[in-house]
């Protein structure tokens, strides 16, 4: 899953890495701790605009309120009720500085051990996702590569010469749409990379550069 990522590029950094024609009035903080329920960029088409995460659908009841929906997984995001017709319509893109992952007991590292992955290059990630009224979930998919090792789990991460089919309001059916994450839209692992940092990022209060900052493990624990 992803359940915390760092956002810390300005509008302007933003609209000229993803060629976007629109932005918002109102520029978020940089934050080293997108939490739930945050207010988070989201590209749509070719424009810049922000909503909260954690996808709220329209049928909702009162006091639904997304936390649950931060993420939709790439096998069944076509058929689940809170993400089906977003999935059709209503793709985006998330961009991000890096995202945060906990060590799970499949790999060597200390379970519950948290990483901070990025590119190696340090552009923005690309998160496919898909929005309703505002709100919006990161999709998900079965962790590859390297990235296994941490956790089972990854956003689904979309290449340049992908997001404008991703984004396509003319693809709006389930079986194109489906198409589109059976094709392989991630990135190599090779183009990422993955290190450990302080358990700092687990309490929201937190939220500064240095819960970007890389800690040592003991050296049977190092990263590969």
């Amino acid at each position: 899953m992803c359940g915390r990522f760092a956002a810390t590029a300005s509008i302007d950094e933003i609209a000229t890495e993803f060629t976007l024609v629109g932005v918002p009035e109102r520029e978020l903080n940089q934050s080293w701790n997108v939490a739930p329920t945050s207010d988070i960029y989201v590209i749509v088409e070719q424009r810049l605009e922000i909503m909260k995460w954690g996808l709220i659908p329209t049928w909702a009841k009162s006091g639904f309120t997304g936390v649950n929906t931060i993420n939709a997984r790439s096998e069944s995001v076509h058929e689940k009720p809170s993400f089906k017709s977003a999935f059709r319509a209503r793709r985006c893109l998330i961009p991000a500085t890096g995202y945060f992952e906990w060590a799970t007991e499949l790999g060597q590292y200390p379970t519950k051990q948290p990483f901070f992955i990025q590119r190696n290059d340090k552009k923005q990630l690309a998160m496919a996702g898909i929005y309703e009224n505002g709100t919006a979930a990161i999709i998900t998919k079965e962790a590859e590569g390297f990235l296994a090792s941490i956790h089972h789990r990854m956003p689904l991460f979309l290449p340049k010469e992908d997001w404008q089919r991703w984004l396509d309001p003319k693809i709006n059916d389930e079986v194109s749409a489906r198409d589109l994450i059976r094709q392989g839209l991630t990135p190599k692992n090779a183009e990422l990379n993955a290190y450990p940092v302080s358990n700092q990022v687990n309490f929201t209060r937190n939220n500064d550069p240095s819960l970007l900052t890389q800690i040592p493990l003991g050296e049977a624990q190092t990263l590969l």
